[in-house]
């Protein structure tokens, strides 16, 4: 499969290049929601070669719309994303580049268990052919344009039904600031 971007490999997600994957010129998926709370952070690392590599801590902030970055490595780039809930506890990532922000990208974070994700490109390669030729528009000849919740959908299962060699894992590890230590006992009230 193609290598996911930084943008995503950093937010579940960890450095590739976007090829064969599917992109819309604005967000297709409307009011995002704080999933996550409002601060949170997460231990992200890519995937291939049948091991996990270029760790990175990445932490996110809730700006009252989308989760911009706050802290980490690798996601200089980015200029926001949301995670909308998907099937089966998956989520589809949107997310929009400093570089081209007039075009939103997306991927998958397949749900391993709490808090671990598995992180890929939702790709058009990995739909049929009559899907591809029904539904991507090819944008600048190469990316797979589209324009609708079903298209986005459409791709979004192919992408979940299929096995895939490289992506990232995304561990959801806090909320990015410090928390009080709930392991040593209340104090005792006189």
């Amino acid at each position: 499969m193609k290598h996911l971007s930084v943008r995503i490999a950093a937010i579940c997600l960890a450095a590739f290049t976007l090829a064969g994957c599917i992109e819309s010129s604005a967000p297709i998926l409307p009011t995002p929601q704080p999933e996550f709370g409002e601060r949170v952070q997460f231990q992200l690392y890519s995937l291939r070669d049948g091991a996990v590599r270029d760790p990175q801590t990445l932490t996110l902030q809730w700006n009252g719309g989308l989760y911009v970055h706050a802290g980490g490595g690798g996601l200089r780039d980015l200029s926001a994303l949301s995670f909308h809930p998907f099937e089966n506890g998956d989520f589809i990532i949107q997310t929009v580049s400093v570089k081209r922000p007039q075009i939103t990208e997306y991927a998958l974070a397949h749900k391993l268990m709490d808090g671990v994700f598995f992180v890929v490109a939702i790709d058009e390669a990995d739909a049929d052919e009559a899907t591809r030729t029904d539904y991507c528009k090819k944008a600048s000849g190469v990316l797979c344009r589209i324009e609708t919740r079903d298209q986005l959908l459409a791709f979004a299962r192919a992408t979940a039904a299929r096995s895939h060699q490289r992506g990232a894992i995304a561990l959801r590890v806090g909320t990015g600031r410090s928390e009080p230590d709930r392991s040593a006992p209340p104090p005792r009230r006189r």
